[in-house]
């Protein structure tokens, strides 16, 4: 298994505050999405970071060697959106987890 830091960069600095209701309902299909890879254990944490130099997502992700990682953020229905959402993600060369 090969596990990945996957971290959301939302469309702006003051989005957590100041989203809009189309993007509130937008976030809760991104909840939903990475709920439902939590449930099939490929996602291993989820949940939004309150950084003060600016929020973002953040998801440790365990996926089989053959996977590419790109296949599990391009279908999150905030790239879908193309609402100005964007992932960077990073390998883990090791993992250690209960």
């Amino acid at each position: 298994m090969q596990y990945y830091v996957f971290k959301l960069i939302p469309p702006r600095p003051t989005f957590m505050a100041d989203m809009s209701e189309e993007e509130r309902a937008l976030m809760q299909s991104h909840a939903l999405y990475w709920r439902e890879l939590l449930a099939k254990g490929s996602a291993i944490v989820f949940g939004p970071v309150a950084d003060p130099a600016g929020p973002y997502g953040l998801c440790v992700v365990r996926l089989d060697e053959k996977t590419d990682p790109r296949s599990v953020w391009i279908e999150d229905p905030v790239i879908k959106a193309e609402r100005g959402f964007r992932f960077e993600v990073a390998s883990m060369p090791r993992a250690v987890h209960r």
